[in-house]
């Protein structure tokens, strides 16, 4: 029994060996069961190639087929674009103008998600024969003669690379007047010439202009890195159409640009184009995409008189004809210090010391009152307001230095929405050192930085101070003109995202120093604006 014990010990012994001989045996070849693509070839076919046409039949179609060992889906890769292919087969078509080479990549992937790839180059023909409708758009037979379209916004732009709009500056209406762009004519004619009339000065980016033109002239560029009214005489170039990633491109030889010198790329893709207008965006020296607008219309009538206003009704108006306090059932007053927001040295009243109605004017009088100023702020908050419209205000200035006169409009919602969220438009105001310009300005919180916004410019006024002169706002949906004496000064953009599609009520006031009105004459005593009438058409 004791033989038979020992030999059952020596069985067990010899087996857990056994096992343990196995296990590390296992261990020592562990084998690796994931699944890997191999053996990735990849085939194309370019729809019409024989050995006449190699590259195709013009039509820029090509399939691409792929196949691997171990491979359960395909994917290619075409400038960045990644498209599935389950079978493995994908077809492209190149819109690309003559002969170009394309790289596509082919990935082939496992059920363990494990992938090789191979890289092709494939050079494919496409033939591009521009449309009979686009040349006629752009040359008429030489008959058309466009421009940059300066009353529209956004007639230049622009954004970063991939943009489709100008996402980073686009110009306000007559923004960029006076700077050399505005007057430029271009022509393309039927034979390929392509002449610009640049009236012998130009608009552009002063750092491509320099090293592509001829250097600086002497110029400093201004605050947006331009060369404004740079010299350059009218040239002729050639253009021709083409047909780049499937969008019709305008391609100028040399040095020929449209309107805006951004140096980089002659190449202009056309975004849209009807019969007078076309949209076209390039790419800059700095790599960022430019926009413009060019068209065939006549250059607008720069008179915005009353005879050329879309505003003909006369639906309100305070004539000022009956003396005394100004009309209650028009005006109510701002009253008090305090600096309101801008420095102001001022105390508003509604005592007729202060506003007045006489010999069909009304007047609007600071004065000192012995240890400060006294002035009005006439408002018509609560009892006028309007939402578009022509609003012509005629009125004569103070002269005193540190006076600050101001027609004005506020957003009706001011009091529960605050400024500059109401939004504010300046039709008149003038700085207490500069009594020779006016200016007109607009506010507003700019709801996609949700910060402040401003716009405004300036005019000569070399008599406002002595003689009446007519302050106007023409105000629509989709721009709004500040004008002195009929004549445009300020071109504002509007839009649905703006405050200027709402009711706005009037104030005009006179303040005292402050962050416009600067430092009043030691001298002073009072100073008066006087304000014939005013008047809104719709």
């Amino acid at each position: 029994m004791k033989k038979l014990k020992n030999l059952i010990g020596l069985i067990t012994i010899l087996f857990l060996a056994s096992c343990s001989s196995d296990s590390s045996a296992t261990n020592d070849n562990n084998v690796d069961n994931t699944i890997v693509p191999t053996n990735l070839q990849v085939s194309t076919a370019i729809v019409g190639a024989d050995s006449s046409n190699p590259y195709g039949d013009g039509s820029g179609i090509v399939q691409i087929t792929a196949t691997a060992d171990n491979a359960i889906t395909y994917q290619f890769v075409n400038n960045g674009v990644i498209s599935a292919a389950p079978t493995g087969t994908k077809t492209y078509t190149f819109l690309n103008s003559g002969n170009k080479v394309y790289s596509i990549t082919a990935i082939a992937i496992s059920s363990d998600n494990k992938s090789i790839s191979e890289t092709v180059d494939i050079e494919v023909y496409y033939n591009y024969t521009p449309s009979v409708e686009l040349i006629s758009i752009l040359t008429d037979n030489a008959s058309k003669e466009w421009r940059i379209k300066f009353e529209s916004s956004g007639h230049f732009g622009f954004g970063d690379a991939n943009s489709t709009t100008p996402n980073l500056w686009s110009a306000n209406p007559y923004e960029k007047e006076d700077s050399g762009a505005y007057d430029d004519r271009f022509v393309f004619n039927t034979n390929g010439a392509f002449t610009d009339t640049t009236n012998d000065n130009i608009l552009g980016k002063s750092v491509p202009m320099t090293s592509d033109l001829g250097g600086s002239q002497g110029l400093t560029a201004n605050s947006d890195g331009e060369f404004e009214n740079y010299l350059y005489p009218n040239y002729s170039e050639t253009w021709s159409l083409s047909l780049v990633e499937g969008k019709e491109t305008i391609t100028f030889s040399n040095s020929g640009f449209l309107g805006y010198y951004t140096g980089g790329s002659h190449d202009y893709t056309i975004i849209s184009r009807t019969d007078n207008e076309l949209k076209v965006s390039t790419i800059d020296y700095n790599g960022l995409k430019w926009f413009g607008i060019l068209t065939t219309d006549a250059v607008p009538d720069v008179n915005q008189g009353p005879e050329n206003s879309i505003y003909s009704t006369l639906v309100w108006s305070d004539e000022f004809d009956v003396d005394g306090a100004p009309d209650a059932s028009n005006w109510t007053y701002d009253l008090g210090a305090g600096g309101w927001g801008n420095n102001e040295l001022q105390t508003y009243t509604n005592s007729t010391e202060n506003a007045i109605v006489e010999d069909g004017v009304l007047k609007i009088i600071a004065k000192t009152n012995g240890s400060g100023y006294t002035s009005a702020r006439l408002k018509s908050q609560g009892l006028r307001a309007f939402t578009y419209g022509r609003i012509e205000v005629r009125a004569k200035l103070p002269a005193s230095t540190g006076t600050w006169p101001a027609i004005w409009m506020l957003g009706s919602n001011f009091s529960s929405v605050g400024w500059p969220n109401s939004g504010e438009m300046d039709i008149m105001e003038q700085k207490g050192w500069e009594k020779n310009k006016v200016l007109g300005t607009f506010h507003w919180q700019d709801s996609a930085s949700n910060s402040y916004a401003g716009y405004g410019l300036e005019t000569t006024a070399s008599t406002s101070t002595t003689e009446f002169h007519l302050y106007s706002l023409e105000w629509t949906p989709s721009v709004i003109y500040v004008l002195y004496d009929d004549v445009p000064y300020v071109t504002f953009a509007n839009n649905g995202n703006l405050p200027f599609n709402a009711d706005f009520f009037f104030i005009l006031n006179i303040a005292m120093g402050g962050n416009l009105g600067g430092t009043v004459d030691t001298n002073f005593t009072q100073d008066t604006m006087e304000v014939d009438y005013v008047r809104i058409y719709q």
